[in-house]
Formats: C-alpha cells, structure tokens, sequence
C-alpha cells in the first residue's frame, strides 16, 4: 500500500495538517480569551503541542527532499 503514490492533498496533509491544526487552536484561544481560562489553556497548550508536531514534520519532509 505504501508504493501507491499519493495526490498532491494526502503530501502536503502529511507534511502541514500538524501546523494547520496548530494554527486553528491559536485562532480559537485568542478568540476565547477571557471567557473561560480552561478552555483558553487548553488551547494554547494545544497550539504548542501541534505546532511542535508540525515543525519536525516540516523538517523530516525537507530532509527527506
């Protein structure tokens, strides 16, 4: 299943969704600040973690290029 060759969405899904998922929960702390701090928490601890994920993502794509 692996040497199928995949579209041009399942790529750069693989190499960016990590970093869109972070983006995403940023938007959504910032547009809950101050409503409800665990949720805001969450979020932001979310924003970290996804954008962690999506950084090394990124970096193994490129080494592998």
């Amino acid at each position: 299943m692996e040497n199928q060759r995949l579209s041009k969405l399942d790529r750069w899904r693989e190499e960016y969704g990590a970093l869109v998922i972070a983006l995403a929960c940023l938007y959504s702390a910032i547009s809950s600040w101050g409503q409800n701090w665990i949720l805001t928490s969450v979020l932001v601890f979310g924003t970290f973690v996804c954008g962690t994920f999506g950084f090394f993502d990124i970096k193994r794509a490129f080494k592998e290029k």
